[in-house]
């Protein structure tokens, strides 16, 4: 593979034009596909195969009026009481009115027709029936719901339009724009030229731009959630930013070992440029491993992310090899410019100049090298301090809970969530978490003798505060029960109540009896998820054991860098678990409330972050062990390694961090915890694990470190990442002129 891409460098530099000219195209051509074709995302989360999806499906084929999404205005008067003098009757009748005629509404429940009327006379609940479902609800419907009220507002009443119709999009503006500032800044200071670093962001964005667009094309013939671009940005930004550093780094180390711009260029993209691609596709492979715990919208988002991270490294071993070309030795900087050869150079012409290797003193007295010697110095207590430091960070994880996202938890001040607030002022926390129950017969007459023993089933649940007249559908064979518990929707008694009534109303003869509501849903969701949890667990384990046994040719290393993943996941859950759950420092992260994670956040993270540790330890380990291969000892080895990877990786871990910390700012509190989350893993799994635990582990293993069974190296494919087939074939040719 390294020989291939050495190849690819070389042939992209020396036809630059045309491979720039190419990506342009690309871009263009997907960014008219994206505003040609795009398609709405979805903001609900379905799941195929449980009760709360089957009832849905139920109600759309035999009850479609009630099928569609909901609303519910809250009311509040300006006194107690007011609710039931004429002129509060009137106000809300107006209401209820105006809610009827809007666009897209079925129609408007008068409160007091149904007794959604506060005992004090001054909270009021108006429920309004959508025909379609909220993600079908358009921008100019969901404006003219939120518009509603406006006369009852100018005369001192609170009127808040809520429900699932408000859910949309979240906003993607300059906030997440400062962890891209940042992370041109870190390349600044790490590159010493404005050229390398604009360059690299460049190529990054590019990629980006061109993965994103493709992606929007596609989404109007795939459904994607809202956040599934979100994701795909994040990393689309991260791994284009960091892959291209990692080629640079490696293209200007080669200039200044004397090589010609064309040898640099080729060998830093045989050499870097294979751990880039494996390093990829580990990403790629996490995210679409994603598919196999059978969760339609988890598997899109996994597919969307996977898709931006392969045209980074698409990006990454092509376009930017041509930049380079066009850069030639500004990528330098300007005191380190000088051509290390008899002839001047002319940067006009960068494939005609001979290759001339140089051997310059090395400076060992660098971080990396001083930090290397000191850990495996001190390699025992480092492990110790580290393992106890990581376990008191991963406390909280067992206290994980897992929930859709709610008004409940919404930004302060938007409208679901002044809504939500309101209502459980005037009612409870129960009515913001209502659920459905769905009675089917074969024949109307069925479903009326099934209609009165659930209600009596559902009265005498406990934790049950209300149940709701029955509505039937126009043919009689479906009725539908609303249920409102005493508990919100993320308490853990209302998950109680969920199995409870399932229970409950299992034996009803003649009659199918489901509940769903978006309380259900979201209780079915999360269940569904932690059930996968471990199986995906497993699989991302076993699958980096496998890889780095195949790029490292050792079974302990791969065995170390698993558990050193496992220490990162559980110290990154404790902590995203003690601020976004138990409000710790919450007020640091801008965070309103407190409550649940979202519940494929889990999931998704351990996905990414396996991608982005396999990245770090092929980056650092694969140095260790060129050097060990080539003679030195295996703490010489684990230095030499640490020496020359450390400036590097703690640029890309600190660009990552930028990147996916600038999420944070969003107010979107589902965006905002996996930002927090991805940037607190990145910042573990490359400071704490990769670049402490890590070199400390492999010098008290010594030479054991690179041990695997003889009938085991014989039956496993040579990758070559470490470029020895590139050696050879560099060693072989005899080099005029490149």
């Amino acid at each position: 593979m390294a020989t291939l891409l050495y190849r690819l460098g070389r042939g992209a530099l020396r036809r630059r034009r045309l491979v720039v000219a190419l990506w342009l195209v690309v871009l263009v051509v997907a960014g008219l596909a994206a505003a040609t074709l795009r398609g709405p995302t979805a903001s609900n989360f379905t799941m195929p195969g449980t009760e709360s999806q089957r009832a849905l499906d139920l109600l759309a084929d035999q009850f479609p009026a009630a099928s569609g999404a909901t609303g519910t205005i809250t009311v509040k008067a300006p006194a107690d009481g007011q609710l039931g003098t004429p002129q509060g009757q009137a106000v809300v009748q107006e209401l209820v009115q105006q809610a009827s005629a809007l666009p897209g509404v079925v129609g408007a429940v008068n409160p007091f027709q149904v007794g959604a009327v506060s005992p004090n006379g001054r909270y009021a609940l108006v429920q309004v029936q959508f025909a379609t479902g909220g993600d079908e609800v358009t921008d100019a419907q969901r404006t003219a719901y939120e518009q509603v009220g406006a006369a009852a507002r100018a005369q001192g009443w609170q009127v808040a339009p809520g429900g699932e119709v408000l859910g949309g999009e979240p906003e993607i503006g300059s906030t997440e724009a400062l962890g891209v500032l940042v992370a041109a800044i870190v390349l600044i200071i790490t590159f010493g030229s404005l050229v390398a670093a604009g360059m690299t962001m460049l190529n990054a964005l590019i990629g980006v731009g061109a993965g994103m667009a493709g992606l929007f094309a596609l989404s109007g013939a795939v459904q994607l959630t809202s956040t599934a671009p979100i994701l795909a940005l994040m990393l689309g930004l991260a791994v284009g930013i960091d892959y291209s550093l990692f080629i640079t780094s490696r293209h200007r180390q080669n200039l200044l070992d004397g090589l010609s711009p064309e040898e640099a260029v080729g060998r830093a993209v045989g050499t870097a440029g294979s751990a880039v691609v494996f390093a990829g596709a580990t990403v790629v492979i996490a995210l679409a491993g994603l598919a196999v715990v059978d969760i339609p919208f988890l598997t899109v988002m996994g597919l969307a992310a996977a898709g931006t991270v392969t045209v980074a490294v698409l990006v990454a071993i092509t376009l930017q090899p041509a930049l380079l070309g066009f850069a030639g030795r500004r990528v330098l900087p300007r005191r380190l410019r000088t051509v290390p050869t008899e002839a001047a150079e002319d940067d006009t012409d960068l494939t005609d100049r001979p290759t001339v290797e140089t051997t310059t003193p090395e400076d060992r007295n660098r971080f990396g090298f001083r930090w290397a010697r000191l850990v495996t110095r001190f390699r025992v207590p480092v492990i110790l301090v580290g393992l106890l430091g990581l376990g008191l960070l991963a406390l909280p994880t067992p206290d994980m809970r897992l929930a859709l996202p709610g008004a409940a938890t919404a930004a302060v001040g938007s409208p679901a969530r002044v809504a939500n607030d309101l209502t459980v002022e005037g009612f409870g926390a129960g009515f913001t978490g209502r659920l459905a129950v769905v009675v089917a017969g074969d024949t109307p007459q069925a479903t009326s003798a099934a209609v009165p023993q659930v209600t009596a089933l559902l009265q005498r649940t406990e934790n049950v505060l209300a149940v709701a007249p029955p509505q039937l559908s126009p043919d009689g064979r479906t009725a539908l029960l609303g249920v409102v518990p005493k508990t919100g929707p993320t308490d853990e008694a209302t998950e109680t109540l969920v199995h409870d009534i399932r229970a409950s109303v299992r034996g009803i003869p003649d009659a199918d009896v489901l509940l769903t509501g978006v309380t259900a849903i979201g209780i079915d969701v999360s269940e569904k998820l932690s059930d996968a949890l471990p199986i995906y667990l497993l699989l991302v384990v076993g699958l980096s054991v496998l890889l780095l046994m195949l790029v490292f040719r050792s079974l302990l290393v791969p065995i170390k860098a698993a558990l050193g993943f496992l220490l990162t996941v559980a110290a990154t859950f404790g902590i995203t678990v003690a601020v976004f759950q138990q409000g710790h420092l919450a007020d640091l992260v801008g965070l309103d409330t407190p409550g649940p994670l979202i519940s494929f956040l889990p999931i998704l993270l351990i996905g990414i972050l396996f991608g982005l540790a396999m990245d770090y330890e092929v980056f650092l380990v694969s140095r260790m062990r060129e050097d060990f291969v080539h003679g030195e000892t295996a703490r010489q080895a684990t230095i030499s390694g640490m020496g020359h990877g450390a400036r590097v990786v703690t640029a890309a871990a600190l660009i990552m961090i930028s990147v996916f910390g600038g999420f944070v700012f969003l107010e979107d509190p589902v965006i905002k915890s996996m930002g927090f989350a991805l940037a607190i893993g990145v910042a573990i799994d490359a400071f704490v694990v990769r670049m402490t635990i890590v070199p400390a582990v492999m010098s008290l293993l010594g030479d054991r470190a690179w041990w695997l069974p003889r009938w085991l190296d014989r039956a496993l494919p040579n990758v070559d990442i470490e470029g020895e087939g590139l050696r050879t074939h560099l060693e072989d040719r005899t080099p005029t002129h490149v």
